[in-house]
C-alpha cells in the first residue's frame, strides 16, 4: 500500500505510524492445484488488511524468497540466502531512516523463517525492533480443529486459505493429482536425521496432506482468525515502551 502513495502522502503516514509491516513470501510450487504465488498472496492480503485496521504502514510484498528446495518443479524462483538477508535488512533500514523502528515481517513461506529471525537479531543491535509473524503459527489450534492430522505445504489449510482469497487461481481439477502424489507430512526422516533435502525427495506432486479436504469456508475462518491475531500483535508492538525494545545490557 505504501507503493500507492505519493511521497507527500507517505510523509504523513510515516510521521504518524508506529509500526511497519513487510509482507514476504515466495514464488514456488504449491502442488499442481495452487498458484506459484500462494505464499506472498497470503502474506500481502493479511498485511494490507492489518494495516487498514491499525494504521500501520504496509510495504510492497517481496515475492521471491528461499525456495531452492522446490527447484525441480517448474516456475519456482529463489535467491541466495545472503542476498535475501541483505535485502530484508535493507528494507528495514530504509524504514528506520524514515522514523519507523518497529517492524513485523509478515512471512508467508516457512523456508524464509530462519533467515528472517537472524535478520531480526542483527537489526535489534542497530536499534530496530523487528519480529517475524506467520499466519499458520497464529492459527495452529484452529487449523488442528478443522483438519486433524493434516499436512502443511499445499495441504488442507493452505488450500482452504487460497480458496477464500483467490478461488479463481485454484485448479480444482488438479486436487486429485495433488492428493494422490502428496506426502503425509513435510520432510523425510531417517534415524533422527532429516534426509529430505528437496521436496521431490518425499512428495511426487509437491503437496502434503490431503488438499481435497480444503474448503472456502475453512479458509475464511483461518483468514479471519489470523488477521485478528496479527492486529493484536501490531497493537501490542505499538504500545511497547521504548526501553523494552532495546537489547539488555551486559550482566554485572
Amino acid at each position: 500500500m505504501l507503493e500507492k502513495k505519493t511521497w507527500k502522502e507517505a510523509h504523513e503516514w510515516l510521521r504518524t505510524a508506529k509500526v511497519a509491516l513487510i509482507p514476504v513470501g515466495s514464488t514456488e510450487q504449491h502442488g499442481p492445484h495452487l498458484p506459484l504465488g500462494t505464499d506472498f498472496f497470503a502474506a500481502k492480503a493479511l498485511a494490507e488488511a492489518a494495516a487498514q485496521a491499525t494504521g500501520a504502514v504496509c510495504t510492497p510484498a517481496v515475492p521471491v524468497g528461499l525456495s531452492e528446495h522446490h527447484r525441480q518443479f517448474w516456475g519456482t524462483l529463489w535467491v541466495e540466502p545472503d542476498h535475501f538477508r541483505g535485502y530484508m535488512q535493507g528494507i528495514a533500514r530504509s524504514l528506520a531512516y524514515h522514523g519507523l523502528r518497529r517492524i513485523i515481517y509478515i512471512n508467508g513461506h516457512g523456508g524464509n523463517l530462519a533467515a528472517l529471525q537472524e535478520v531480526c537479531r542483527r537489526l535489534r543491535q542497530e536499534g530496530i525492533y523487528a519480529l517475524v509473524w506467520q499466519w499458520w503459527h497464529a492459527v495452529a489450534e484452529l487449523a488442528a480443529e478443522l483438519f486433524p492430522q493434516a499436512g502443511s505445504h499445499a495441504a488442507e489449510a493452505e488450500t482452504s486459505l487460497m480458496l477464500y482469497l483467490a478461488e479463481e487461481l485454484v485448479d480444482k481439477g488438479a486436487l486429485e493429482e495433488a492428493a494422490l502424489g502428496a506426502a503425509p507430512r513435510w520432510g523425510l526422516q531417517r534415524s533422527g536425521a532429516e534426509v529430505g533435502f528437496d521436496t521431490l525427495d518425499f512428495s511426487k506432486s509437491g503437496a502434503t496432506g490431503d488438499p481435497r479436504r480444503g474448503t472456502r469456508e475453512a479458509g475464511e475462518r483461518l483468514y479471519r482468525a489470523a488477521l485478528e491475531r496479527l492486529v493484536e500483535l501490531v497493537c501490542w508492538l505499538e504500545g511497547l515502551p521504548e526501553e523494552e525494545l532495546e537489547p539488555k545490557g551486559h550482566k554485572p
